[in-house]
C-alpha cells in the first residue's frame, strides 16, 4: 500500500483559504466543494492570516532573493576551494 499524499499548489491553497476567511460557507461545505479535509482548510486559513502582513512588506521579497544569492555564492566559493586544493596537490606532486 502506498502512502502518496496529494500536493496542492499555492494558488489552490490561497483560493480555499480565502473562501474560508469570507465565512460564506462552513468549513465542512468548503471541504466537500474542494475535496480536501477540513483540517487542511483550517491550517491554510491560519497560515494565510499569519503571513498576510508579508504581502505589504516590500523588503521581504528582496531579502529572500538576497539570501538565495548568498547561498549560491557560498556554494560556488566552496567548489572553487575544493578545485584549488586539488590542483595545488597535483602540481606539487
Amino acid at each position: 500500500m502506498s502512502n502518496k499524499r496529494k500536493k496542492y499548489n499555492p494558488e489552490f491553497k490561497a483560493k480555499v483559504a480565502l473562501a474560508a476567511i469570507k465565512n460564506e460557507e462552513t468549513v465542512s461545505e468548503l471541504a466537500a466543494r474542494f475535496g480536501v479535509h477540513p483540517t487542511m482548510i483550517h491550517n491554510w486559513k491560519r497560515s494565510l492570516l499569519e503571513s498576510a502582513s508579508d504581502v505589504f512588506d516590500k523588503n521581504q521579497k528582496s531579502k529572500k532573493q538576497n539570501e538565495t544569492k548568498v547561498d549560491e555564492l557560498y556554494r560556488q566559493i566552496g567548489k572553487l576551494k575544493v578545485e584549488r586544493d586539488f590542483l595545488s596537490e597535483k602540481l606539487n606532486f
